[in-house]
């Protein structure tokens, strides 16, 4: 069986890249539907009303899976990914916790992240930019645009970046995303209206994930996904959050009590550095946080 890309998902409805680079609108075999954007499946053809269909017959194996979580269902952005763009703003102000949990994610699935701050132009952005030193000092890549004010120095500074690279762009509602998109990919807007014309489904296009090509040998790609309020973790096991605090993994090790859960116990190493200035005491809040909602799982 021929193998091919998912680059856009709809429910049960799927549209598939074939390796010379045709789509086609394509369902699963069965009543599951497992493939998300990204995957590579082994598909077959069917005639349906004189119009050729495909058929994913199986996903082949995943190098990772960026997806969040809470305690009613998994919502899975995309597959294969060699990086995850987190993009923020200044204005409406970005938040740390959605920060920070789309760094767990990407960290627990072993995917980089490269946060990226838009609309520096603001009268916000000097308080956006404090906000994000922890973040810088941790090592986290940063990079700043101004995509409707700047836009060539916006696609001069994020290029390089994507070059080469299958890259998942992650943001709330009104962080720019489809500004951004649209300055990476001119022709996504056409290409998202043929998508719901064969789908006869419009309504869905700006809420699921699309696949956007950045260049035509196919190299490079950007994946378009839905805002978000909320991004639940319930995929993390609660002993393993505090690993995938990158500002915590110096000093891992040095607690008391090998089971230490850096709350207030004793001669801990976590809170010690929160003291001493070297963890934000914000980002310890948000741990906290995560903590607790993974502790009270109700299963």
């Amino acid at each position: 069986m021929p193998q091919g890309l998912i680059v856009a998902a709809f429910g049960r409805h799927f549209t598939l890249e074939t390796h010379d680079g045709v789509r086609l609108q394509a369902h699963v075999r069965g009543k599951r539907s497992e493939a998300v954007v990204g995957d590579r499946v082994l598909w077959n053809t069917t005639q349906t009303g004189g119009e050729t269909q495909a058929v994913i017959e199986s996903v082949e194996p995943r190098r990772n899976l960026m997806h969040r979580q809470d305690l009613m269902r998994t919502k899975s952005f995309a597959a294969n990914l060699d990086q995850v763009l987190m993009l923020v703003a200044s204005q409406p102000l970005f938040s740390e916790s959605q920060l920070t949990r789309a760094m767990v994610a990407a960290k627990s699935a072993q995917i980089e992240l490269v946060i990226v701050l838009n609309k520096t132009d603001l009268p916000d952005a000097p308080l956006a930019r404090e906000r994000l030193k922890p973040y810088a000092t941790m090592g986290m890549p940063l990079v700043e645009l101004s995509i409707q004010h700047a836009r060539e120095e916006s696609l001069k500074r994020l290029s390089p970046l994507l070059q080469g690279r299958t890259t998942l762009l992650l943001g709330a509602s009104g962080t720019g995303k489809s500004s951004l998109v649209n300055l990476l990919v001119p022709q996504a807007q056409s290409r998202v209206g043929e998508l719901s014309q064969a789908l006869q489904a419009g309504r869905h296009t700006t809420t699921h994930t699309l696949w956007h090509w950045l260049d035509q040998g196919r190299t490079g790609a950007i994946i378009d996904s839905p805002g978000f309020q909320e991004f639940g973790l319930q995929q993390v096991p609660a002993a393993d959050l505090a690993r995938h605090m990158q500002d915590f993994q110096p000093h891992l090790g040095g607690c008391r009590f090998s089971n230490c859960q850096h709350r207030q116990e004793p001669d801990c190493a976590i809170t010690a550095a929160v003291t001493a200035g070297l963890i934000s005491p914000q980002r310890h809040r948000i741990y906290l946080e995560i903590l607790d909602e993974l502790q009270t799982r109700r299963w």
